[in-house]
């Protein structure tokens, strides 16, 4: 994607169209593009070169949205880093990365000076919301605004970024994706949703650290759409932007749909501009996200697949709310299969991991040779980790991860499927299962569950309840009742920290 040319392209036709808004600011596609050139000008005249490394560690503003495009216009290597990173990992990304420039912004406990102490490869760090002695701020850049085209050639086959998605402790996996990959997300989405610049979406608070984020980006200057900004996701705050801006389409994770629904207020909205609504990873319930439709009856609610190491989305459900739990065919730009342990394909229902191949899978992990060969076979396929299988029309439908399935004395049991019948349990906001340790069966699983407001759950009726939907060796031998359940930034439950509890 050539970023540069959409930027001056839409500040031409769309010079006074609003391209962001974020609380009550707005910035029209004008605006945007000379915010972007006067900070890629700027990188230029530090010295920044064409596939030089820009470390971003920030939260989800305009300041980080113009930085992304300032990175791509100079041909820069993207380096998002989680602005929910201790000091120590993002000294470990900065430092694996090699970054050249760091834009950030003040935050508790991570100290800027030692952050340049211990990265010798940092020659720049631009702080935003803050003026900090020794170090160049956001302001100063912008008091002298430079808004001619930078003069970069950035070819598709270029690096443009690498997204991280692992903490700082092992080995670090960094998604590596080339220019081309930024066409990947835009084209699906287009292919199965249809996109114009009527369109205005929500981010719903999907850091820019994660694809999710960069899509909605991407989506903006490619089709000349508005993008309503979030910093954070707040379920009230989400619907009010709906109803306000008039929102069409959005993206979020299952989590988030739970919080809206068990909103008192929900169905009160007006939010009859919706034209999809999509989820990404499997459902935790179907009758969840049904629930949510009968609030935006116009809209098409979906399922989402795909990753950062696929150049995410790469396919989507059927328009068809009974099939809301399948991911759909691929077929644009992708090819799959489901194979059994030793690699053969799969028959009918049988299940087996998934494999995908085609423009949307990266390269590989940055620095990581040994990593990238355990996903990505000689020929190309890449390993997702997800179990798959097929109904009787060919649609693929998610069992659960691979590092999911629990052994019950030799019986597999996918934690996805014991959590979508405990959500059908009325007292259930939201629920997690791993396996733990049993002496008798070698694993047994075990239920953490956060109960309505105002609810008590009788573990006992829940287990009579589970017996009329599940076998009865999926039924979890531990209940946990708990205030929370932990979630990354994505909004997507932690269950490493339910591990480690």
């Amino acid at each position: 994607m050539d970023i540069k040319r959409l930027l001056t392209q839409n500040a031409l036709s769309h010079a006074q169209r609003t391209a962001v808004i974020f609380a009550d600011q707005r910035i029209t596609f004008s605006q945007l593009k000379d915010n972007a050139f006067t900070l890629a000008n700027y990188l230029i005249g530090c010295g920044i070169k064409k596939s030089d490394k820009v470390a971003l560690f920030l939260s989800s503003t305009p300041d980080a949205l113009c930085s992304f495009l300032a990175s791509f216009t100079i041909g820069g290597v993207l380096i998002p880093l989680d602005f929910m990173l201790t000091e120590s990992e993002v000294i470990h990304f900065i430092n694996h990365s090699q970054a050249s420039v760091l834009i950030t912004q003040p935050k508790k406990d991570v100290s800027l000076t030692a952050i340049k102490a211990n990265c010798p490869s940092l020659r720049e760090i631009i702080v935003c919301k803050a003026q900090e002695e020794g170090f160049t701020s956001w302001e100063s850049i912008f008091a002298k605004p430079q808004t001619h085209e930078p003069q970069v050639s950035v070819n598709e086959s270029d690096l443009s970024s690498i997204f991280y998605t692992s903490g700082s402790t092992g080995h670090p996996k960094g998604v590596m994706l080339t220019y081309k990959h930024l066409d990947n997300p835009v084209d699906t989405i287009d292919h199965f949703l249809g996109v114009s610049d009527k369109d205005i979406f929500l981010t719903g608070g999907i850091p820019f650290s994660h694809l999710g984020g960069l899509d909605y980006i991407l989506l903006m200057v490619r089709f000349a759409s508005t993008l309503v900004l979030m910093e954070r996701f707040n379920p009230l705050q989400f619907l009010k932007d709906i109803e306000q801006h008039k929102v069409t389409i959005f993206c979020i994770v299952p989590s988030m749909y739970i919080a809206i629904v068990s909103l008192k207020e929900y169905e009160k909205f007006n939010l009859s501009s919706l034209r999809y609504a999509a989820v990404f990873g499997a459902p935790s319930s179907p009758a969840l996200l049904q629930r949510f439709h009968a609030a935006c009856p116009k809209a098409t609610v979906l399922n989402g697949w795909g990753m950062t190491e696929t150049a995410a989305p790469n396919t989507y459900s059927p328009c068809d709310e009974t099939k809301i739990s399948s991911i759909g065919k691929f077929g644009f730009r992708m090819t799959h299969k489901i194979v059994d342990d030793d690699g053969n394909p799969v028959s009918g229902s049988q299940k087996g991991e998934l494999l995908v191949k085609g423009e949307g899978v990266m390269p590989g992990y940055y620095k990581a040779p040994d990593l990238t060969g355990e996903v990505l076979t000689p020929d190309g396929w890449l390993r997702t980790g997800d179990i798959a299988y097929y109904d009787n029309e060919g649609l693929i439908y998610l069992a659960g991860r691979k590092k999911d399935m629990i052994k019950v004395s030799g019986e597999i049991v996918f934690s996805s499927e014991v959590e979508e019948k405990m959500q059908r349990y009325p007292k259930i906001k939201e629920v997690a299962v791993i396996g733990v340790p049993d002496k008798m069966r070698g694993e047994v699983p075990k239920a953490f569950i956060v109960a309505k407001e105002n609810e008590t759950i009788d573990t006992q009726e829940l287990r009579d309840f589970l017996r009329e939907n599940l076998a009865h060796f999926k039924i979890p031998h531990h209940f946990e009742i708990v205030a929370d359940l932990p979630k990354n930034r994505v909004g997507k439950i932690d269950k490493t920290k339910l591990i480690i509890k």
